[in-house]
């Protein structure tokens, strides 16, 4: 962002704060009786009020196509090996590795300031960017990391960082998630066009924005609605708990299309009638959620995801929520890795709480629940990395990770007992964080 637009943002904000703060005073004094201007003052005190809290969305930078594809440039699929094997090859263990690395050096540490803060650390997403989760989805021909296994890559990965922190992941995979999906929808000019920023050092902030703030969201049927008005789009509507939204310079935003159906739109920061609501949430701190709102938001008709065909729509769905439940299962074993030794340490009546019975099945629950949980997370990605259906696989991971999930993190606060309800340790931070996987749509992608 520029310091022209930063400064000019500050000093429309303090002009807003200055005629909030003058329009409560008046409202507070009995002169608008006497004068009979009460109503209309109360009015304009709830509207201004009402869109003071909205800011503009980031000064994005300009995409113009590096090159010119004839085709799009898409990864290839891995083959089946004929049975279910789990094991990572090389490059996938390399890549699980450094991530359980970067989690336990980098991301555990900052995670409690992260979360008080509501932000997190610039250091933190620049080695992120450098660890390559911006680009696992970038076809190897615009410069992507992998000949395939992007998927699965992309889970083990997930679970790595947030076995560190839930919300921190977020916050760094986000940017993946639509890079991933303009290299596997994309056309062959938005691949030229956005792909090349994923793979260099200033990686965009950057969302897929799916979820929206109304109860029983159904992903498949969006509220949010795109029209045609010549040759644009028109899209109006609002998206919710999007991470880094205040900074994000594009949005893949999903809408129901005027004669399409549900789709996929590429809408960059600097597009008119968009504006940013500060949204923070019971866990995912660390991500900074916002929401989007789009206002007659004017798009090309270019703008579009690919050809905007429902089925890739419904297979954008399908790989969120394996996403999600990757998330789940490291923040799971991050539960399970620190009452195990929490149990064995406390002492209750001269002995170790781990020896009464309902302590050791209670955390062998915990065990047994998040290994079934991974199993699933890894088959699902298995599957769509070998082009098969796998919209079977996937909802079978989004049940047993949000329900499970959720009470693995309630088991882990109980076992700690009066420690699991205090900040002091993380746990009560991961209850609330777990909580995340039964509610997301959209957001992060394998």
């Amino acid at each position: 962002m520029s310091t022209t637009t930063t400064t000019d943002r500050g000093v429309a904000e303090r002009a807003m704060g200055i005629g909030l703060r003058g329009l409560n005073w008046l409202a507070g004094s009995d002169l608008l009786d006497r004068i009979r201007l009460r109503k209309g003052v109360e009015r304009a005190l709830f509207q201004g009020t009402k869109g003071g809290f909205r800011t503009a969305t980031a000064a994005g930078r300009t995409f113009k196509a590096a090159q010119s594809l004839g085709k799009p440039a898409r990864q290839p699929r891995s083959k089946s090996k004929g049975l279910f094997d789990v094991t990572p090859d090389d490059e996938q263990a390399m890549f699980q590795e450094a991530g359980r690395a970067f989690a336990a050096d980098q991301v555990r540490p900052a995670a409690k300031d992260a979360d008080d803060a509501r932000k997190t650390p610039p250091e933190i997403l620049a080695q992120a960017t450098e660890l390559g989760v911006a680009m696992l989805g970038v076809p190897a021909e615009l410069g992507g990391v992998m000949e395939g296994g992007a998927a699965t890559t992309a889970a083990l990965i997930g679970e790595a960082l947030a076995h560190g922190d839930m919300g921190i992941a977020y916050a760094a995979l986000a940017p993946g998630a639509v890079a991933t999906a303009i290299g596997l929808w994309g056309s062959a000019e938005q691949e030229a066009t956005y792909l090349p920023a994923f793979t260099g050092e200033d990686v965009p902030a950057a969302a897929l924005a799916i979820l929206e703030p109304r109860p029983l969201f159904d992903p498949l049927k969006p509220a949010a609605k795109a029209k045609r008005d010549g040759g644009d789009w028109v899209l109006d509507g609002a998206k919710s708990l999007i991470a880094r939204a205040s900074e994000c310079e594009i949005f893949l935003v999903a809408a129901d299309a005027e004669g399409v159906g549900p789709a996929l739109f590429v809408v960059e920061s600097k597009a008119k009638g968009l504006s940013i609501e500060d949204e923070p949430a019971m866990g995912l701190r660390p991500a900074a959620t916002g929401r989007l709102i789009l206002e007659g938001a004017r798009v090309p008709a270019t703008a579009i995801l690919g050809e905007g065909k429902r089925a890739d729509y419904v297979e954008c769905v399908n790989r969120a929520r394996i996403a999600w439940a990757s998330l789940s299962v490291g923040t799971a074993q991050a539960v399970l890795d620190y009452v195990i030794p929490y149990v064995n340490d406390r002492q209750a009546f001269g002995e170790p709480i781990s020896n009464r019975q309902g302590v050791a099945f209670t955390v062998s629950d915990i065990g047994i629940e998040s290994n079934g949980m991974r199993l699933v997370t890894y088959r699902a990605a298995a599957r769509a990395d070998q082009g098969v259906d796998f919209a079977r696989e996937a909802a079978i991971a989004r049940r047993l990770c949000a329900q499970k999930g959720m009470k693995i993190g309630s088991d882990g606060v109980q076992l700690l007992g009066g420690h699991g309800f205090v900040k002091e340790h993380p746990v009560e931070r991961w209850y609330r964080d777990l909580r995340s996987a039964g509610v997301m749509e959209g957001a992060l992608l394998v």
